[in-house]
């Protein structure tokens, strides 16, 4: 399994337009904390885009496409709760799909469902996601299709960090991943539209090398 190499022209208008409506912010001096503990000086929040009609559509159309080219015989596609619900709906819709999502624990209600939708073993499901950190959450979801009866052919989402950690487990998952954007053109982006300086733009990368340990 291998992370399915970026489109140019697609990475960099996600990227530039994630930026501009503010999904991702960047602040080297005042850095976010994530719930994890780590210090960032990225904070990423893809849902903004379903709020901007044009983005959310061109998005989607991506996703879509990047499952057509990759995943020729998905027979349905899967949304990562909760920010990939959204859009992994829209995904369905374009591609004209069954479309069902995957809690990260069942309800402790009902029927105590974990995967919402109708299951069918055997059938070929692609997830999709929008942000991609460690992968430990959304490889939990795939685990949990697979447990369910699903063969899982891969994962698309709208952005990665590329966390080398993040390919380690894709690959001992044997799920391969396609996004839309990641990291290196997200800096890319952020120098050229003067979001950022060339000396803030060092102290950025030195995160994404031990974001464990950067900030402390």
């Amino acid at each position: 399994m291998s992370i399915v190499q970026l489109k140019e022209s697609t990475a960099r208008l996600v990227a530039a337009q994630l930026l501009e409506i503010q999904a991702i912010k960047l602040n080297s001096e005042n850095p976010f904390t994530w719930s994890s503990g780590w210090k960032s000086p990225i904070y990423c929040d893809n849902r903004l885009s379903l709020s901007y009609p044009a983005l959310r559509s061109y998005i989607k159309e991506q996703l879509a496409e990047a499952i057509k080219e990759n995943f020729q015989e998905a027979a349905c596609i899967a949304g990562v709760a909760t920010a990939g619900v959204p859009q992994g709906a829209l995904v369905a819709d374009v591609l004209d799909l069954p479309y069902i999502y995957v809690r990260p624990k069942p309800k402790d209600h009902g029927m105590g469902n974990l995967i919402e939708g109708k299951i069918e073993k055997g059938q070929k499901v692609v997830l999709v996601e929008d942000l991609i950190s460690t992968g430990g959450s959304s490889l939990k979801a795939a685990q949990a299709l697979q447990e369910a009866g699903f063969v899982v052919l891969g994962m698309v989402a709208i952005f990665t960090y590329g966390f080398d950690v993040a390919s380690k487990n894709f690959e001992d998952a044997k799920i391969p991943l396609v996004c839309l954007s990641d990291f290196n053109w997200l800096v890319k982006e952020a120098v050229t539209k003067k979001y950022i300086s060339e000396d803030q733009l060092s102290h950025i990368q030195s995160w994404r090398e031990s974001p464990e340990t950067w900030g402390k």
